[in-house]
Parts: structure tokens; C-alpha cells; sequence
């Protein structure tokens, strides 16, 4: 292994590609979760199962609770899960998750001594979300030079961002050649208890295209009610 990694995985589909180009790209990776309040904790299990295949040197679930705040459908059960495309930043965008998720891996990674960092955001075949954007990544990574004693002592930590510039077919085309069992993955915002996908949400929609735009087999489960 070349170096230790925080590898950011939330148990979807772009997460495991990026751990496993992490992997692949020869880091020992420490692959980071979190129980942030979401709806959807099936995630979870997914998460744990994805760091499990993917040879991850270990995986632990943090406890954050963005619900307290809400202002998303993803935290709040009030608030319905769009099941039509949107205008705008959709009402599943969750308010600072990325920045906070990367301070924390941030907070680990220093413990580890580990100056990289990897997050699977995606500009191209997403929902429109603030803090996907390489200007996000770019920022972060420079806040994290500032504000950590590697950074001031001399060292520097990296953001990885592999997907940012890929469209979700060409993702799924440099997951299935790394071997990802995407079977194994949870993408929908509102999955059934057993981690069927409904088929509707704004995030299987762009799954499920990206399956057909690359000409691969969707493994995804879907629930009967979507009529897929």
C-alpha cells in the first residue's frame, strides 16, 4: 500500500466506485459512514457491506444529527421525496452534509496520519447540489491545509474527487472494470426495509439511465409499486 485513505462511503453507488478506485490506486483505505438522521438507514447495512467486498482495512459509522436541523426531505419524514424532476436545488439536498462529513473525515484522517481524502461527488449526472461542484473540493482542500496541524507543519492533504467529471454511465463503466458488485449498493432515497430501490426519486432515475447510457445490466432491486 502506498498510503492510508478516509474514504467517504454512504453504501450508493458512486461511493463504492470511488472506494474501489481507491483501492485499486494501491491506498489502504479507511472507509468512513454516517448515521446522520437519514431516512433511509438501509444505507447503512449497504455501506458496511460495500467497505466489506471492497477490502477496506475498516469501516466505522459515526453518529451525526443533521435531522435536528432539517430543511431536507432525506431528514425530515414530513417532507415528501420528489418523485418528478425539479427546477433549482431539490428538497433531498441536505444542508452543509458534505462539508460536515468532510471535516469529520478530515478530523480521522489526521489521527491516521493520512493526508488523502476521498469523496464520490459528481458535477455532471447529479441533482444540482451545492456541494458537489469542483469549486466545493477546491475550497475544502485548501480549508483543510489551513486548518490542520499537517497542513501547518508542512505536509499537505489532498481531496480526491474522481468522479466529479464523469457522467453516471462512464462511473458505472470504471466501476465494472474494478470488479464493484454493484448489486450491493443502495441509491434511492426512499428504499424499502430490505433495500429495494422505488424506482421514482430523483436519484434512481439517474441510476437506472446511467445503467442504460452504459449498455450494463441494472442489477438494482426495485420495488414492484414502481412497474419497472
Amino acid at each position: 500500500m502506498n498510503d492510508r485513505a478516509v474514504v467517504l462511503v454512504s453504501g450508493g453507488l458512486d461511493s463504492a466506485t470511488v472506494l474501489a478506485i481507491a483501492r485499486h490506486e494501491g491506498y489502504a483505505c479507511h472507509a468512513l459512514s454516517f448515521d446522520y438522521g437519514q431516512r433511509h438507514g438501509v444505507e447503512l447495512v449497504a455501506a458496511a457491506r460495500v467497505a466489506r467486498l471492497a477490502g477496506a482495512v475498516e469501516h466505522r459509522v459515526v453518529k451525526v444529527d443533521l435531522a435536528a436541523f432539517g430543511g431536507s426531505a432525506l431528514t425530515d419524514v414530513t417532507l415528501a421525496i420528489p418523485e418528478t424532476s425539479t427546477d433549482g436545488i431539490p428538497i433531498t439536498y441536505v444542508p452543509a452534509r458534505n462539508t460536515v462529513f468532510l471535516a469529520l473525515a478530515l478530523a480521522w484522517a489526521e489521527t491516521l496520519e493520512a493526508r488523502h481524502l476521498f469523496i464520490g461527488v459528481n458535477a455532471v449526472d447529479y441533482s444540482g447540489y451545492p456541494d458537489c461542484r469542483p469549486a466545493f473540493i477546491t475550497a475544502f482542500e485548501r480549508l483543510a491545509n489551513l486548518a490542520t496541524k499537517i497542513g501547518v507543519e508542512g505536509g499537505a492533504i489532498e481531496i480526491h474527487a474522481p468522479l466529479i467529471n464523469l457522467t453516471k454511465a462512464e462511473i458505472i463503466r470504471r466501476g465494472t472494470e474494478l470488479g464493484v458488485d454493484y448489486a450491493a449498493t443502495v441509491s434511492c432515497y426512499q428504499p424499502s426495509r430490505n433495500g429495494e430501490a422505488c424506482g421514482s426519486c430523483d436519484s434512481c432515475r439517474i441510476r437506472r439511465a446511467g445503467f442504460q447510457v452504459a449498455g450494463a445490466v441494472d442489477p438494482t432491486r426495485y420495488c414492484c409499486r414502481t412497474g419497472q
